[in-house]
């Protein structure tokens, strides 16, 4: 999967929430944080434009499934 560095500001707290979520699954705070932003996006009802899938974004394609089903079953 392509990455891009970025600069975020958060606040504390929400800083230390990512870090103890993180560290629970044992993944950086940098994916865990790829995650959450990905799944809130599918919660609120971003819908990727569809375009040809690159083999380095099929397991975006993945996750994004595994999201977006994960939801559903939630309710």
């Amino acid at each position: 999967m392509a990455t891009r560095k970025v600069t975020l500001s958060l606040d504390s707290g929400a800083l230390e929430f990512a870090e103890r979520a993180a560290k629970a699954h044992g993944i950086s705070v940098s994916s865990w944080l790829s995650k959450a932003a990905r799944r809130e996006a599918v919660r609120t009802g971003y819908t990727p434009q569809r375009a040809p899938v690159e083999p380095s974004a099929r397991s975006d394609e993945a996750e994004l499934t595994a999201a977006e089903k994960d939801l559903r079953a939630q309710g």
